[in-house]
């Protein structure tokens, strides 16, 4: 019964093929705008509406971290570093603080690293507590708001709650000092403690300059039907199993390991780049935490992103149609992968990857160096942008206090 179903199954993607390539040959465009707002604000220049003051802070909290670990300028989590590289020579700097729409506050929370290349956030409350202390001490911009008009960075797997497993997160709930602030994050959960209303959702940092170069010839044919590679079991940290992406990576490798429509492994090829390039669907399911490189990648090579990872909030979804160019799949779906994938019908796999084949979609996804006009630097202003003028409600009253600054664990107080 299972040969015929894969059987039957295989027929179906056969016809499919068939049917994408009668539709391109009739097909005039290669690419297609996002129509609506979405294109609007993806297309936007913050450049003239928001002016940015950079605190300077003693190198022990960005440049020596650095010096240390170079690794952290090709971590997932290196936002944090080209955002403030960014903004030393943008335009939209001030040096006058009292001119600034927004504060930043540059620390690097996240480059602290195994010699496996994982991060160990254990220090970074403690640190990120510092700089506040800091800042706070020496302008008066932080006490005038207790943060309401400044920004961070916090590209950790649970933001500010600092901490790699979810549970632990949860526990722990965002640095009480950085309640005020705008958070600027990679992670984003609806209905969940470590992602407060008014964050901005931002996409994983990927190197660029690495992907441009396994870029292929783009009529070279998409004949890998779904790809995947990374871990389905986290055995180290999750023996037992069932916890570690909630089950679901767990899933598609026992209902999909051998299924001949999936490309499927824990190997990661030197082809790993070509192959995305190559294939029609790329499965992004979540792992310890709902969001991976592997969508960023996905959109890069024209891959269509297979979501798995139920109420995820998507890097700047008020300016990229995530619906439109991707395929959501709950989590309790996963068994029936391949029935959702192959029932999409082949002018709306053409339409998404048109949409994904739009340039300023992948420039939104990269933080490049030198920075480029619509990239995810300037995304993350325009999101910025977007929040002015501050209420006059965020400004307190002289000697008014709102943050607890002995709240939270006892050891996120110890000094750093």
């Amino acid at each position: 019964m299972r040969n015929l179903r894969l059987g039957f199954l295989l027929l179906l993607y056969f016809a499919f093929l068939l049917g994408i390539e009668a539709l391109k040959f009739h097909r005039t465009e290669r690419t297609e705008r996002i129509s609506g707002s979405a294109g609007d604000v993806l297309e936007d220049d913050p450049v003239g509406r928001l002016k940015v003051f950079v605190y300077e802070l003693p190198s022990k909290y960005n440049k020596k971290i650095l010096q240390k670990d170079p690794r952290c300028l090709s971590h997932m989590f290196a936002a944090e570093i080209y955002m403030h590289r960014f903004l030393l020579s943008s335009p939209v700097r001030t040096l006058n603080p009292g001119e600034a729409d927004w504060f930043y506050t540059p620390v690097y929370t996240t480059c602290d690293l195994t010699p496996n290349g994982l991060p160990l956030p254990f220090k970074s409350p403690r640190m990120m507590r510092s700089a506040i202390q800091l800042i706070a001490s020496n302008w008066p911009y932080w006490n005038r708001t207790e943060g309401a008009d400044h920004f961070f960075i916090v590209p950790h797997d649970f933001a500010a709650c600092f901490h790699y497993q979810e549970e632990k997160a949860i526990g722990r709930g965002i640095l009480p000092l950085l309640q005020r602030a705008t958070l600027v994050q990679t992670f984003g959960q609806r209905n969940h403690v470590c992602l407060k209303d008014g964050s901005i959702t931002i996409p994983p940092y990927a190197p660029p300059q690495k992907m441009q170069s396994h870029f292929i010839p783009p009529d070279i044919p998409r004949s890998i039907f779904v790809y995947f590679r990374g871990l389905f079991y986290d055995v180290g940290n999750d023996p037992e199993g069932g916890y570690y992406a909630r089950g679901a990576r767990a899933a598609v490798w026992e209902n999909f390991k051998d299924n001949p429509l999936f490309d499927i492994s824990t190997e990661h090829p030197t082809t790993y780049y070509e192959d995305m390039q190559r294939a029609i669907f790329c499965l992004c399911p979540l792992g310890w935490a709902p969001w991976s490189p592997r969508l960023v990648e996905a959109v890069i090579f024209g891959c269509i992103p297979v979501i798995i990872a139920d109420d995820i909030v998507l890097p700047f979804a008020d300016a990229i149609p995530w619906e439109e160019i991707g395929v959501f799949v709950d989590e309790k779906d996963v068994p029936n992968l391949d029935t959702i994938l192959t029932s999409i019908p082949p002018e709306e796999i053409l339409r998404k990857q048109r949409l994904l084949a739009n340039p300023s979609m992948k420039q939104a996804m990269l933080f490049p160096q030198p920075a480029q006009p619509g990239d995810a630097f300037h995304q993350i202003l325009n999101g910025l942008a977007r929040k002015l003028p501050h209420d006059r409600s965020v400004y307190l009253s002289p000697g008014e206090k709102i943050l607890n600054w002995t709240a939270g664990p006892i050891g996120d107080l110890k000094p750093w």
